[in-house]
């Protein structure tokens, strides 16, 4: 299983439930401090962490080259990245909107979608 943001709350429980599950797991985050310290009481061949900004296409094929590398194939791949938009959109204007839709179009999991990656 890939899984994006691990660093707090869902992620970090899936993550544990996971491994205790005896599945493989790799977690990936922008801030993988922040995700190594979520996950710091597992530990084990089973986890792996991997730098990932959902926003940079580059670093996503990366994690998912690293993933494969590693663990030779994805079953489960979840992104559960992104972020609040507050205010009108007639009042954030254009960048945090383009921001926004960075982020979500590639993060179809944003609000807990999960896809099967065949093998």
């Amino acid at each position: 299983m890939v899984y994006h943001w691990c660093g707090s709350g869902i992620g970090a429980g899936i993550a544990r439930a996971a491994l205790r599950g005896g599945e493989r797991f790799v977690a990936t985050a922008r801030n993988l401090g922040k995700a190594r310290n979520a996950l710091r009481d597992m530990t084990g061949e089973n986890l792996a962490f991997f730098q990932l900004d959902v926003t940079d296409e580059s670093e996503a094929n990366g994690a998912v080259e690293q993933a494969v590398n590693r663990f030779g194939r994805i079953d489960v791949a979840v992104n559960n990245a992104g972020y609040a938009v507050m205010g009108n959109f007639e009042v954030n204007g254009r960048f945090v909107l383009e921001r926004y839709w960075l982020t979500a179009p590639s993060a179809v999991a944003i609000f807990g979608k999960m896809i099967r990656i065949p093998p």
